[in-house]
């Protein structure tokens, strides 16, 4: 059995390109979860019910298959339980387009499929804890075991660090969540910043910006997102290290690494890994292509 949720979309959902951002799909799975969370009812394993226990997300994956325009409308979410572990629970979501339930077209189209892994958490103590047998059994008619191994945890980022990667992202007040942490989708768009930093300071222009404002290259659509979340991040005044590395450089893709770092002790605490796979694309056509060696050299100079 699958939960199905009519995200509704918006205008401000919308990138450069005018496909609704990567970081925004994050929006997306978070609100098909909460949905699916508030009709399973009340338990500490899937909802909130006290300010002392919720559920933390650990690790997110996303797969980006195709571009989702604006449309007055919605977008339907499909969330499933891919699997039940002692500690942890993993969910799954497929976002569609589904003629036989409504949608536009003649074929059922997937957008984007992605996980995340939560566990149960105790907020007064800041630790994890298993899951219930209650909780298991709310859980249990969702399950639909996956085929594909488990979503790794993604490993540090093995390229080096520069300065043109380092930014430095202050935390906004709407970044935080009602547990008093950086949420879960904001750590996407902290990625997207570090690496729309880094290719700008190397092409002189965000990638797909307009001419006038430099040679921007061709345009870089997001693949693939992984993501840990290591340790909370909390509104403070003094910005957080995000140090974005490109890791692997192929014919129309890239692969860039990031980690999001608190520096103000005495040791560099790591808040979160991510590990982000763009395509080079087109600005016309929207098609994968093979950058010019103009826009190649300064990547790979700061890759090897």
């Amino acid at each position: 059995m699958r939960h199905v949720y009519e995200c509704p979309m918006r205008w401000a959902d919308l990138d450069l390109l005018g496909h609704v951002n990567n970081a925004v799909y994050g929006d997306y799975l978070q609100e098909a979860r909460i949905d699916m969370i508030r009709t399973l009812g009340a338990s500490h394993a899937t909802e909130a019910t006290s300010e002392a226990d919720g559920l933390v997300v650990v690790r997110t994956r996303v797969d980006y298959l195709r571009p989702l325009l604006f449309r007055l409308g919605t977008v339907r979410v499909e969330t499933y339980v891919e699997e039940i572990r002692p500690a942890t629970f993993t969910l799954a979501y497929e976002v569609v387009d589904d003629p036989a339930h409504g949608g536009p077209g003649d074929d059922r189209i997937v957008y984007v499929r992605a996980r995340t892994v939560l566990t149960p958490f105790r907020f007064a103590s800041e630790t994890p804890r298993r899951l219930t047998d209650e909780e298991r059994a709310r859980l249990e008619p969702y399950l639909e075991p996956g085929q594909e191994p488990r979503t790794p945890a993604v490993a540090p980022a093995s390229g080096q660090r520069s300065a043109p990667g380092h930014l430095r992202v202050p935390v906004r007040f709407s970044d935080v969540d009602a547990y008093g942490h950086v949420n879960n989708v904001t750590y996407l768009e902290y990625l997207q910043e570090g690496r729309i930093e880094l290719i700008g300071r190397l092409w002189g222009a965000a990638p797909g910006a307009p001419a006038e404002q430099g040679r921007p290259g061709p345009a870089l659509v997001v693949a693939r997102a992984e993501l840990d979340y290591r340790v909370p991040m909390v509104p403070r005044a003094e910005p957080y290290d995000v140090h974005t590395t490109i890791e692997r450089i192929g014919r129309t893709s890239m692969t860039f690494g990031t980690e999001i770092v608190d520096a103000t002790g005495e040791a560099e605490t790591c808040c979160a890994r991510g590990r982000v796979v763009v395509v080079f694309v087109d600005r016309v056509t929207g098609r994968p292509v093979q950058p010019d060696e103009e826009d190649l050299r300064p990547l790979r100079e700061l890759g090897s």
